[in-house]
């Protein structure tokens, strides 16, 4: 029998950058969708944790079993102590999902796709230069600006309409909430040293012994509504395969993959597609209006996440960029 075939690196690495890009422009499409279908936001996070669980909790088991003697927690199932999992978990497996989910029932994916992507690389680099003592140069501050400004511009106009009744300026909070909770879980990872998969995994089995459970109890209890049980179950098995495996599981892999081969600052620049493709991806699978100001957005949060990595390979900032897409490898 002839050898499988061998990819180059090269090949391996645009196939990770183009799945990642994929998957992450297919979860804000597909994550508002599925807020005008059956599932509420709690029963997303619920399929989400399920679904990734499937094949994490598995891999989290077996790398303990193999590697004892090394830190490990919840029962044997997660690679890493109970406090770096419990915080990791929290920011990374809990909080972001049930505030996103929440988001989209809100808000249109083009203002996910502004606010949410351009609010995570401000947030990191706010908190690292806190927490972390990094240096925010000239440069990445200009872009930084940029991508304030063209949260503004998507956010203010629809603040303006709350007092008019509209709701949709909850769905912007929720979604900059959201980036920011991945942004403090990105800079846990960076402070500890955390390698990707243990985090992935680690926070996976955090949001299954914790959010499980409770959302059990709570929807058994009459105090959280949910339509698991009568939503149709091809809808849930979705959920749980793109939600879990495809969002936490897949494009955590290729993400790793593809900062292995480009580097995180130009792996930050290819990123920076998905704002302005799940943008324009809403305007053509959901009629989502494509107004001046999101236009504007889309343009100042791209040129900011562009114009903020120029110059910072090698820096203490790269690090950081790192960290902050690492992260969003497990958001979808």
């Amino acid at each position: 029998m002839s050898a499988l075939p061998r990819f180059s690196p090269r090949t391996l690495g645009i196939g990770a950058a183009v799945v990642t890009v994929l998957v992450w422009t297919a979860f804000i499409v597909i994550a508002r969708a599925s807020a005008g279908r059956s599932l509420t936001p709690f029963d997303l996070a619920f399929a989400r944790i399920c679904g990734a669980s499937l094949v994490l909790v598995p891999w989290g088991a077996w790398l303990v079993a193999r590697h004892r003697g090394a830190a490990s927690s919840l029962f044997g199932l997660s690679p890493l102590s109970l406090r770096i999992t419990a915080v990791a978990g929290v920011f990374g497996g809990l909080a972001y999902a049930m505030l996103a989910y929440s988001g989209f029932f809100f808000a249109p994916a083009g203002h996910a796709s502004v606010l949410m992507p351009g609010s995570l690389p401000l947030w990191t680099t706010l908190l690292a230069a806190l927490v972390l003592r990094d240096r925010i140069t000239p440069m990445r501050a200009i872009g930084l600006a940029m991508i304030v400004a063209g949260d503004l511009v998507v956010g203010g106009r629809s603040l303006l309409q709350a007092f008019d009744g509209g709701e949709v300026w909850k769905g912007d909070l929720l979604f900059m909430s959201a980036a920011f909770c991945w942004a403090c879980y990105s800079v846990v990872a960076r402070r500890h040293g955390l390698d990707a998969v243990r985090a992935t995994i680690a926070i996976t089995v955090f949001a299954l012994v914790t959010y499980v459970p409770a959302y059990s109890l709570l929807v058994a209890g009459g105090w959280v509504a949910s339509h698991i049980g009568t939503a149709p179950w091809g809808e849930v098995a979705f959920q749980m395969l793109f939600q879990g495996v495809g969002s936490v599981v897949i494009s955590g892999i290729t993400f790793t993959r593809m900062i292995q081969y480009f580097g995180p600052v130009r792996s930050t620049m290819i990123t920076a597609l998905v704002p302005g493709l799940s943008a324009f991806g809403a305007v053509l699978w959901l009629d989502e209006p494509l107004y001046w100001n999101l236009v504007a957005g889309l343009l100042l949060v791209t040129a900011g996440i562009l114009f903020g990595v120029q110059k910072t390979a090698g820096a203490r900032m790269a690090p950081v960029v790192a960290a902050a897409a690492v992260g969003r490898a497990n958001n979808g």
